[in-house]
């Protein structure tokens, strides 16, 4: 149980506080104790001084059971590849003859561009000195915090780590977030117990850019959330035939009576309900999806109605739109965060959680910002890819860059190694959390021996910085 949960867990947390990461290390405990058989659980998300986890998985996967790791860290996908090989070789062996190109070069690539090195998150070689203010909580005591000081510096791009349980969600989330909340907004939702909070009168707004869906009805989807379906309906009510027609924007808009298929509502698919069972989505028969009646589609621009605008993928848009410039603008946000697949009408439903936190990023960069914006954000790396962590850090350092406050709770290095300045909650989870620390730049936290992040974080900062000038050496 210690190799799972550490020293830390028992301590009277009330269980909406409790960690996630506990709960899935409590399932690994019981596979274990249980001796359990034909299981399959799923772990993500660690710290890299709880990769204990890991074997466990190996060993509940030797009694029988299956265990997936959902992560695309480097660190963790080594571990995973050393305990499943055997696994894989067993797979691959009647395959072998055929696959030993095809696995020698997926190999290559995967290893050579990731696990090696050579395809990474770069490392600000400056650190942003911020505008010299600060957001400041005293006294913060709720679950295991133990009556802490903590400063916010603004301007910045801020990291809270520590190992799960350390503290971090209790205070970013549950403290911070709604204090701020209720100062500005007049927000009814109690924060968590702390004494003071000042400097909350230099930003303008707090902004939680949470993994909830932008939507929860078909009829929601990326055009019409970043409001760049707005402007694409104006553009087609511009166009000759629909001057002809008499139809305004109002005509290509799936909500309103007029345009849109009656028969789905402007929906492109009918429920059908199956009383004990999930309902059941088919397109519709009328419209076969598009939405919107026959009269609306025969309304081109360029050769294309509204429906297959909105079937287009946001990268194929783009290019579309390129010469309408309040168009293009909005849709390249999109392809910024990492998002140019997906399509433009595609359901909000269908949007992973992180999909739809950086839906929200891309909707965030279209506003013109006063700097004075403080944005939070819970783990967001969580299922990402490298390459889309380094798109993620791009658009968070640009949310900086214009002066706003970014503020992040994450384990990953990549996030970590990329901060102006960390603040490490620990040393433990649990009662034998609860503290600072230390805080400061990569640089100072990776030189802190007490700090299980500074450990981790003091390779990894050395390795990266070195790729980062070597690469901008290449560029010259």
């Amino acid at each position: 149980m210690l190799s799972l949960f550490g020293n830390h867990t028992g301590y009277g947390i009330d269980a909406p506080a409790a960690m996630e990461g506990y709960t899935e290390n409590g399932g690994d405990m019981v596979a274990l104790e249980e001796a359990l058989q034909d299981m399959h659980s799923v772990i993500e998300s660690m710290h890299e001084h709880e990769m204990a986890a890991i074997e466990c998985a190996h060993k509940i996967r030797q009694g029988g059971n299956e265990e997936s790791i959902r992560e695309s860290y480097a660190p963790v996908m080594k571990n995973a590849i050393k305990n499943v090989y055997d696994k894989l070789v067993e797979m691959l062996k009647k395959l072998w003859a055929k696959l030993k190109g095809y696995f020698k070069n997926v190999v290559r690539f995967f290893d050579g561009l990731v696990l090696s090195g050579k395809k990474f998150v770069p490392v600000p070689l400056k650190r942003r000195a911020g505008n010299k203010k600060f957001i400041t909580i005293k006294g913060a005591s709720e679950n295991n915090l133990k009556d802490i000081d903590v400063k916010f510096p603004l301007g910045k791009l801020i990291v809270v780590t520590g190992v799960s349980g350390s503290g971090k969600s209790t205070l970013v989330n549950t403290i911070l977030k709604r204090a701020l909340a209720q100062k500005l907004n007049n927000n009814s939702e109690k924060p968590g117990k702390y004494k003071s909070i000042t400097g909350y009168k230099n930003i303008e707004k707090i902004i939680d850019i949470d993994q909830s869906p932008i939507g929860r009805t078909p009829r929601s989807n990326p055009a019409t959330y970043t409001s760049v379906f707005d402007d694409i309906r104006t553009l087609f009510a511009q166009t000759n035939e629909a001057k002809m027609r008499g139809y305004t924007k109002a005509r290509f808009s799936f909500n309103v009576k007029g345009g849109r298929c009656e028969a789905c509502h402007g929906d492109g698919i009918i429920k059908i309900e199956m009383n004990f069972l999930p309902d059941v989505y088919v397109p519709c028969e009328v419209c076969h999806g598009t939405r919107y009646n026959s009269e609306t589609l025969e309304v081109t621009y360029r050769e294309k109605n509204i429906a297959e605008v909105l079937d287009m993928t946001i990268n194929e848009a783009t290019k579309f739109f390129q010469n309408i410039p309040k168009i293009a603008r909005k849709l390249q946000t999109i392809v910024d965060v990492g998002l140019g697949y997906v399509k433009l009408g595609q359901s909000a439903t269908t949007l992973s959680g992180g999909e739809a936190q950086r839906m929200k990023l891309a909707a965030e960069l279209q506003k013109l910002s006063t700097g004075k914006n403080f944005y939070i954000l819970d783990e967001p790396t969580t299922g990402l890819h490298t390459d889309d962590i380094k798109r993620l850090m791009e658009v968070l350092q640009r949310l900086v860059d214009e002066g706003n406050t970014v503020l992040i709770i994450e384990h990953n290095l990549d996030v970590i190694k990329s901060a102006d300045w960390l603040i490490d909650l620990g040393p433990e989870g649990g009662d034998g959390g609860g503290t600072i620390v230390t805080t400061g730049t990569p640089e100072e936290v990776a030189e802190v021996k007490e700090s299980y992040t500074g450990q981790y974080l003091k390779p990894v900062l050395e390795r990266d910085t070195k790729l980062t000038k070597e690469a901008l050496d290449k560029n010259d």
